[in-house]
């Protein structure tokens, strides 16, 4: 079962960005990412790692033409992406190039054609194209399929998350990186989150529900 928050807090990034790629582990080596730091904060209280909630926008280029195919501050809502890093719900290019980044970094990250989009592209990339992503990440926090974001989450520990739990968890997230926003901003992660994760339709996120893995920790 592929949701927990939706990703969130964070399967935004495969309905929005439209380059999801869940990968699997291989024995081949990997081809070389690289990574170029655009600026980095000079008090970094955590470095992304995997498993981790990262909150990041990101703007996508062709490496041949530098022609753009994707920017998140434009695509629909412009809304920050939620992912988790480094288990498939990115391309695999950019769950390595974003590993170790602190909140307010930027980054750019060339990815190589077999860890982006393969033979085939995806829409307004072409078979066997680099790619190179300017990212910033703005919030780093433990991943949500542990207990202890759950129970961050669940203010009343009745092992279920509201509109208002999950509405609390964002705003302090976003005042953590000192990017508070309106209450209309938070309404519209919300009902996505909801939409994508609360499969019976209570009013409600289960600990079944959230837990996208089916994880033991929960």
């Amino acid at each position: 079962m592929r949701t927990f928050l939706s990703c969130a807090l964070c399967l935004l990034v495969s309905s929005q960005v439209g380059f999801c790629s869940f990968w699997t582990a291989s024995d081949e080596p990997d081809p070389e990412v690289k990574i170029e730091v655009l600026f980095k904060p000079e008090e970094c209280t955590r470095k992304s790692k995997k498993g981790d909630l990262i909150n990041a926008h990101y703007d996508g280029f062709l490496a041949e033409d530098g022609s753009q195919f994707y920017c998140s501050r434009t695509d629909k809502a412009g809304h920050p992406q939620w992912f988790v890093l480094g288990v498939g719900q990115i391309i695999r290019g950019l769950d390595v190039g974003m590993m170790d980044m602190c909140p307010g970094e930027k980054r750019k990250v060339t990815v190589p054609s077999e860890l982006a989009f393969g033979e085939k592209g995806k829409g307004p990339v072409p078979p066997n194209a680099t790619v190179v992503f300017e990212v910033e990440v703005l919030s780093v926090s433990r991943g949500p399929r542990s207990m202890e974001a759950f129970g961050h989450i669940d203010l009343d520990q009745d092992r279920s998350l509201t509109r208002d739990e999950v509405k609390e968890y964002l705003k302090l997230e976003y005042e953590k990186g000192g990017k508070p926003r309106d209450d209309p901003f938070y309404d519209k992660i919300i009902a996505d989150i909801f939409r994508k994760s609360d499969f019976d339709r209570d009013g409600v996120i289960s600990a079944k529900e959230y837990n996208i893995y089916d994880h033991d920790e929960l």
